[in-house]
């Protein structure tokens, strides 16, 4: 029975993990995250100029990041900011590790 109720919890942070996966398939989010993670915060015209993305698509790649929890945005004045946020994302990434690790190996 503990073998059934281990895979049961691996489906489900299996579930839990895979918009994450899908926001880190894509290349341009994968750069967006690079690229924020050598600053503070950006906002998405300064991201942007560091990218053959149009502004329309990297707002897009953001929104997406920050639906996963991977980015957080800040309000200031006109301008919104974007910042990495990758602790929860990573806590669910490594239960996920753990429990294939414990359940499968």
């Amino acid at each position: 029975m503990n073998g059934e109720n281990d895979h049961h919890e691996a489906r489900q942070l299996f579930r839990k993990s895979t918009p994450i996966f899908q926001a880190l398939g894509d290349p341009y989010r994968q750069d967006i995250i690079l690229l924020l993670s050598e600053h503070d915060c950006l906002s998405v015209n300064e991201i942007t100029k560091q990218s053959s993305l149009s502004r329309p698509a990297i707002s897009h790649h953001l929104k997406i990041l920050r639906e996963v929890g991977l980015v957080s945005v800040e309000q200031k004045g006109t301008t919104r900011f974007y910042s990495l946020q990758l602790e929860d994302g990573v806590t669910i990434l490594k239960n996920l590790l753990d429990k294939v690790e414990e359940t499968c190996f």
